[in-house]
């Protein structure tokens, strides 16, 4: 049997409750070309590696994998390939804090102003100290409002479709936005997913919309939102999600009830924020800027032994 990842270096942080495993060391070898055709390369040749890092035994539904690449930009500290339990991610907001907190603990970067290469852009980040970190995320729209989808069980659900980074469709809650609500959160958000790909409703190009956001009034009086994000692999975001909360800022702008520079708290699912606020650009989309924390817990070497029945995890 060969073992290609006897070697494999990783940092586990969580940002918000939201688990990311960072891979310095040992990855697969994906060359030094584009960023979006490594990560082509990696689900055509090198998945496997995906499904080891995040499935069970090693991992778990919720954990995201970044993995460390040369970057082809020289203004940027790292490339960033970003997966999940189902596929590929083109940007990950808690991640990439994840992400720079990860890199100052073991020594790659100090704090300040960073820049880092992902499949959907470079993105300037801010380390504060060594656990806090503002990204200014991607340009960000609403592509749609209020859109109309009727599914199973809820009946008519209107929304608004609109990129943060990755596509979201961003509604208001059907239920309660608690935690003994998670099951039927999660179901019910599967099923505003099936109905929007069954309905044909999509973003770019027809682009699948693969997490869906729930809002609804914060538990702290400090907040101004709290939400529910249902994730491509069916796990729930624990975060506020970076990417969602840019979509939401997105629709917040478009409806003039954000200005530029003003302060927005998103509350999640467990009750962590990220505060999040935008500036408005030419092109007519806005430029989020996401604060929130990281902390590492935790420093492994992954090995693949002889005879393990389930290499690549249980999939």
């Amino acid at each position: 049997m060969t073992l290609p990842y006897h070697n494999v270096r990783v940092i586990d942080t969580h940002t918000g409750g939201e688990p990311t495993r960072v891979v310095f060391n040992g990855g697969p070898d994906l060359g030094d070309g584009p960023l979006i055709e490594r990560v082509r390369q990696m689900q055509r040749d090198a998945d496997h590696f995906r499904r080891m890092m995040i499935s069970e035994p090693r991992g778990s539904e919720a954990m995201v994998g970044a993995l460390l690449c040369p970057p082809t930009d020289p203004s940027c500290v790292a490339a960033v390939i970003f997966f999940n339990n189902r596929d590929y991610l083109g940007m990950c907001g808690h991640g990439t804090i994840g992400v720079a907190v990860a890199m100052a603990y073991a020594g790659r970067i100090e704090p300040g102003l960073h820049q880092l290469e992902t499949p959907v852009g470079v993105i300037t980040f801010h380390l504060s100290g060594a656990n806090e970190v503002s990204i200014d995320n991607v340009p960000s729209y609403r592509l749609l409002h209020r859109v109309a989808v009727e599914v199973d069980g809820l009946g008519v659900i209107h929304g608004d479709v609109a990129w943060g980074g990755n596509w979201f469709f961003l509604a208001e809650s059907p239920l309660p936005l608690s935690r003994p609500h998670l099951n039927e959160l999660c179901q019910a958000a599967q099923d505003v997913r099936d109905a929007l790909r069954n309905q044909g409703i999509g973003g770019v190009g027809g682009a699948e919309i693969d997490h869906v956001e729930f809002f609804g009034p914060p538990e702290s009086p400090d907040a101004n939102s709290r939400n529910f994000v249902y994730c491509p692999g069916g796990a729930y975001d624990r975060s506020p999600c970076g990417t969602g909360t840019s979509a939401k800022l997105a629709c917040l702008a478009a409806d003039g009830k954000l200005q530029p520079g003003e302060l927005w708290v998103q509350e999640s699912i467990i009750g962590s924020r990220f505060v999040g606020k935008y500036q408005t650009s030419i092109s007519g989309t806005i430029i989020p800027t996401i604060t929130g924390t990281a902390y590492v817990y935790g420093e492994c070497q992954f090995v693949l032994q002889a005879g393990d029945p389930f290499p690549h995890g249980i999939t």
